[in-house]
């Protein structure tokens, strides 16, 4: 699951659409625009006007990427939790 709220070493972070990964935008197809980007320390994920695009950095030096495509269309199950009454996370 992506999370964005607990508290995590790799918590992902709002970032500006601005500042998202230059390749990100080679990806796109016509009329696709990046509306919210999340980061962690390397890795990134933007949401679009069509899908969710993730950016796994992986090895020391970093120069391997491993890109993650999910149409919205494609999706079919989500997860939300909530607070209970008396829990404190």
């Amino acid at each position: 699951m992506i999370d964005f709220d607990n508290s995590s070493v790799f918590k992902l972070k709002p970032i500006d659409v601005s500042k998202v990964r230059d390749d990100f935008h080679k990806f796109l197809i016509d009329g696709e625009t990046i509306f919210a980007a999340f980061k962690t320390v390397r890795d990134q994920v933007v949401f679009t006007n069509k899908r969710v695009i993730a950016a796994n950095v992986q090895g020391i030096t970093g120069s391997k990427v491993d890109y993650t495509s999910l149409p919205y269309s494609k999706i079919n199950a989500f997860s939300i939790e909530t607070s209970g009454t008396f829990d404190l996370d």
